[in-house]
């Protein structure tokens, strides 16, 4: 490494460090102080840990954590009170569950995107903002393969499953299929909740537009 090299890492270490000092990272579960590391002690020992795979004709779905208590509140503020501040933390825990569960069984990452109407009210789009969160970790960057084009009712407001099948019907289409031609088309797809299993049914049907096994 040159000297140049070597200096720039000790400046940038001297920044966080600094950063570290004035403002103390905060865990996104609980808001104590986490000090250099993305997750408290506590939390660390006591999130509620997700071991479950789900399956269906959406494939396979898994998750760091179950979605209750207060992993559901530091989500919902990161995804409306833009608490961007955390999307570190939410990104490690699913590289490393997703390297867990799928290892290689994948070739590209991507995210379910957003509405214009719904990207434009709250200023990001979440989900690519965590898919991108996800892949620093790997080294490669996201791959955009869907778009939404009709801004459907949210589905948290709706509890009758084939309503909520329905409601994602039609919701997405594929960006470029020809884009991943001739690839394995094994996308890793970044959603909010495997719960959502009717979403992830509408999911499928736009992934198998796209050619994905």
């Amino acid at each position: 490494m040159s000297n140049n090299g070597s200096i720039n890492d000790a400046l940038d270490k001297a920044q966080r460090g600094l950063l570290d000092f004035f403002f103390p990272r905060k865990c996104p579960f609980c808001g104590r102080v986490a000090g250099r590391e993305l997750l408290c002690e506590a939390c660390k020992a006591s999130l509620p840990r997700c071991d479950k795979v789900r399956t269906g004709t959406f494939g396979e779905c898994a998750a760091p954590l179950y979605y209750e208590g207060r992993v559901r509140d530091a989500l919902l503020a990161f995804k409306f009170k833009r608490r961007i501040e955390d999307l570190n933390a939410y990104g490690v825990l699913m590289a490393e569950k997703a390297a867990e569960v799928y290892a290689d069984r994948f070739d590209a990452v991507t995210w379910v995107p957003v509405s214009k109407q719904r990207l434009k009210k709250r200023g990001f789009d979440q989900s690519r903002m965590l898919c991108a969160s996800l892949c620093v970790d790997w080294h490669t960057e996201p791959q955009e393969t869907l778009r939404k084009v009709r801004d459907n009712p949210a589905q948290s407001g709706i509890g009758d499953p084939a309503e909520r099948r329905a409601n994602v019907l039609g919701a997405y289409e594929p960006v470029d299929p020809d884009a991943i031609a001739g690839k394995r088309k094994r996308p890793a797809l970044n959603h909010g909740a495997c719960h959502r299993a009717r979403t992830n049914d509408g999911l499928a049907v736009a992934a198998k537009q796209l050619g994905s096994s």
